[in-house]
């Protein structure tokens, strides 16, 4: 792909995109959270990293109860994190680099602090105001009862009650009640907040729980219990009242013709988590342009696993004329190093409890397989999404103090589930100092103190390090380009290789023993050749055969 066609035409197409967590990024001010202007700041480094663009998680006016994920203005920035001033500097000065800017759309639901709440509490049973939210009578004689069994996603009931008895639906924290988008004034009004964002030239969204708004609100309700949340138990439910609806599209079919009417091209990024075979109905060519490839983040460091949901992804997005999408870690799950260093049927929820004890990381192996994944996902075709940090090779931070704990997770399941702070712990940017470069002072989660050799400027130069083998696999992935061929060479169980049309062959070892190379100029290995210059186990290498 030429320059011109990658900042233009199609250019999500084999993108490589960063997720900046805004909070945890970099901080401007010294108070200890991460802003806009921190960001700006640090624009540069990531456009020499070799990226495309950057998603931003959400930095508008919330009360934080969720980490920004609670919405009270969708049109203004937090104080917290800085001005619209602010992120018009963002995003001029991320378009003078060359990259783009993708901002967190949260469709769902909004904060209990957003004005329509407050109006709907105000106004009372029946009222239009009202109905932007999904309230309900309870069940039981005096009505006491939520109208439903149903669990929320960060543990307690989805029901909460408010003082004249009737209950409204949050499938997060109750401070994150559920929109009703059966109702023609909510999609009207996130039209208009579509267009705010587009008119100041943002360049797509990434729209949060993308398989969750539309919802089946016939009563009298089923009893899902579990089910209701449970990534693996709803797919039991048959017409699922409240993920993966048919009437969802409608929505998103509405939100293309809006991306379309702007030049250069916008676009939209789902995040759903569905079954297998169902996510390229987000991606049809009227729909969204990309969803979260969540299969392969959660294979096992397994040959066959890999290449099993490497060839259905490239199958599904195919199907539709669309590009896959990959992801090894993201703001929502354990750091995939950490993840890599544990026996593959580790309780990872358990694990965190155990403050990361119990099993005991083999964290050597995790940091080999997590440098060889990134050469895997940077081979593929398609897009790829990069977590931050991960180009450092940060592990999870399994034992932070529970006054520190900020995720409503840990609060709503009576302290049985950490929840994600773990992963959102801020970066290190210098080998000194009191939160490593991130801010003056100590960040809002304190970092592990051997995170000093992990810093952005401690890698920096270092051939060895984890920064400097993501800042070679960018530069040659730009080089040669991609497409969407892929031929299989291995499918495993020991090996697993396949070359591309321009010549590029990925081989990783997961054998125990070590092995040879295709024949070829060798371009880049995640870790040392063993002796006779072969691949060592739990490592890969790229070597261009023509």
């Amino acid at each position: 792909m030429t320059e011109t066609a990658r900042t233009t035409q199609r250019w999500w197409r084999d993108a490589v995109i960063y997720e900046v967590y805004v909070r945890s990024f970099a901080d401007s001010d010294g108070n200890g959270v991460g802003d806009l202007r921190g960001i700006t700041a640090r624009l540069p480094q990531l456009a020499e990293l070799g990226i495309d663009a950057v998603w931003l998680t959400p930095f508008y006016r919330s009360p934080m109860a969720d980490g920004g994920y609670d919405v009270a203005d969708y049109e203004d920035v937090d104080p917290t994190l800085g001005t619209l001033g602010d992120f018009d500097v963002l995003l001029a000065s991320a378009h003078e680099l060359a990259l783009k800017v993708i901002v967190d759309l949260v469709p769902n639901h909004t904060s209990d602090q957003h004005p329509w709440f407050q109006a709907a509490l105000a106004a009372g049973p029946g009222s239009p105001e009202r109905a932007r939210y999904i309230f309900r009578d309870g069940r039981g004689p005096d009505g006491n009862e939520p109208p439903a069994d149903w669990h929320a996603n960060f543990g307690g009931s989805a029901w909460t009650q408010v003082a004249d008895g009737q209950w409204y639906l949050h499938m997060f924290a109750p401070e994150q009640p559920d929109l009703d988008w059966s109702n023609p004034v909510v999609g009207e009004a996130f039209e208009s907040i579509l267009r705010f964002w587009l008119d100041k030239g943002v360049d797509g969204f990434r729209i949060d729980v993308a398989h969750g708004m539309a919802k089946k609100l016939t009563e009298p309700f089923p009893a899902l219990g579990a089910k209701s949340v449970d990534k693996q138990l709803r797919y039991e439910v048959v017409d699922h009242p409240l993920w993966d609806r048919d009437e969802v599209h409608d929505i998103f079919r509405v939100w293309r013709r809006i991306l379309d009417e702007y030049s250069p091209p916008r676009i939209g990024v789902a995040e759903a988590w569905v079954m297998p075979g169902r996510r390229a109905r987000y991606v049809r060519p009227d729909e969204l342009h990309q969803a979260f490839n969540f299969d392969f983040l959660q294979a096992p460091w397994d040959s066959a696993a890999l290449v099993d949901v490497i060839e259905a992804s490239l199958r599904e997005a195919g199907g539709v004329g669309a590009t896959a999408t990959w992801v090894l870690s993201n703001h929502d799950v354990v750091r995939h190093l950490s993840r890599y260093a544990l026996p593959s049927s580790t309780d990872l929820r358990s694990w965190l409890l155990s403050n990361g004890t119990e099993p005991a990381p083999d964290l050597a192996a995790g940091l080999r397989r997590a440098r060889a994944a990134a050469l895997l996902m940077l081979a593929l075709p398609g897009s790829a999404y990069l977590y931050q940090g991960e180009e450092l090779a940060l592990p999870e931070v399994a034992d932070i103090a529970p006054i520190y704990l900020q995720d409503p997770t840990w609060e709503r399941s009576d302290h049985h589930d950490k929840g994600r702070d773990g992963c959102r712990v801020p970066l290190p940017w210098e080998p000194t100092g009191p939160s490593f470069g991130f801010s003056s002072v100590t960040g809002w989660i304190p970092q592990p103190a051997d995170w000093a050799e992990l810093s952005w400027g401690a890698e920096d130069g270092d051939p060895t390090s984890t920064l400097e083998l993501y800042r070679s696999a960018l530069a040659l992935r730009r080089k040669f380009g991609t497409d969407d061929a892929l031929t299989w060479l291995t499918k495993g169980p020991d090996t697993l290789s396949f070359a591309r049309s321009n010549g590029l062959v990925c081989i990783v070892n997961f054998g125990v023993e070590a092995v040879a190379l295709p024949a070829g100029q060798r371009l880049l290995t995640s870790g040392e050749l063993a002796d006779g210059g072969l691949l060592p186990t739990d490592t890969a290498a790229w070597v261009l055969t023509n």
